[in-house]
């Protein structure tokens, strides 16, 4: 059965993350804030050019706690650091998977030589929320190259299916998750097809990275975020220019959620904490 359309979003007005990070936000937006849990937020940073600069943009030293925070680098170079010791640039095609867990600081800017260059800069930030059980989990960080990725070639040289998180017609990703969910670059060419198969309950969307598609019927272009209703298994893709189609789905996670600033809970007095622990230096030293 084909995965209903709930609706196709063109990219909201930007704003600025920093002064590195120009962004769509897709979700929560005018959404429930659990509408695509486990995916809380959705900044979506469309195609920008960025002049020459000494200075490196982007966002200083920050907390976070309770979720993982997913960057996917299209054109641009981010490099990160974070209060325990982790740090690595994401290249193009590469994702970072930061698990804030009980809690971090991390930074997030230009890569030393893209900023001395300059050039075209585009990114996806995800939130993944973190199961009550697995809030304060010991921070981690995984950083991927675009090699490194899950790769399923499709029939008849018509793109193929990058695999970050869950699998692809048996093709894993390597990313390790704390809920069941997929997300996946699909690369088609002019005219290729592709049918995807995700569960019927797992809260499911699709951002047109590049190009054009119709997807089950609908036309979508670039910069769209396509938004699915729980009902149905089936996607079916076919690409009307070169495109790039970023897709994630996950199991809900269904949990009560208090979102405050950098802090994603279960309860207010949890954000409270968070704040408190925060000040008082439980989260680590970071140098901005």
């Amino acid at each position: 059965m084909i995965k209903t359309i709930e609706e196709i979003i063109p990219a909201p007005p930007a704003h600025m993350v920093g002064d590195g990070f120009r962004v769509h936000n897709f979700l929560p937006g005018k959404h429930d804030i659990t509408r695509m849990s486990p995916f809380f937020l959705i900044d979506y940073g469309s195609k920008i050019e960025f002049g020459p600069s000494e200075k490196q943009r982007g966002v200083g030293v920050h907390p976070h706690r309770g979720f993982e925070t997913v960057t996917l680098a299209y054109y641009g170079k981010v490099a990160h650091h974070d209060s325990w010791g982790n740090s690595g640039v994401i290249e193009e095609g590469g994702v970072q998977w930061m698990t804030a867990g009980s809690g971090v600081l991390h930074k997030e800017y230009h890569e030393k030589e893209f900023s001395k260059a300059g050039g075209i800069f585009q990114m996806v930030q995800l939130w993944v929320n973190l199961p009550a059980k697995h809030k304060m989990t010991k921070p981690a960080y995984q950083g991927f190259t675009r090699a490194q990725l899950g790769k399923a070639d499709l029939p008849d040289s018509a793109g193929t299916v990058e695999v970050v998180a869950g699998e692809f017609n048996g093709v894993k990703g390597p990313a390790t998750t704390f809920s069941p969910l997929h997300l996946y670059n699909i690369r088609l060419k002019k005219g290729a097809k592709v049918n995807v198969e995700l569960p019927e309950k797992y809260n499911t969307a699709i951002i047109v990275i590049e190009g054009a598609v119709v997807i089950n019927d609908k036309a979508a272009a670039n910069d769209n975020f396509v938004l699915f209703r729980n009902e149905g298994t089936e996607i079916i893709a076919t690409a009307t220019e070169d495109c790039i189609l970023l897709v994630m789905s996950g199991e809900p996670i269904k949990e009560a959620i208090v979102p405050y600033g950098p802090f994603l809970m279960n309860t207010k007095e949890e954000i409270m904490q968070a704040y408190d622990d925060f000040h008082k230096g439980k989260f680590g030293t970071l140098e901005d």
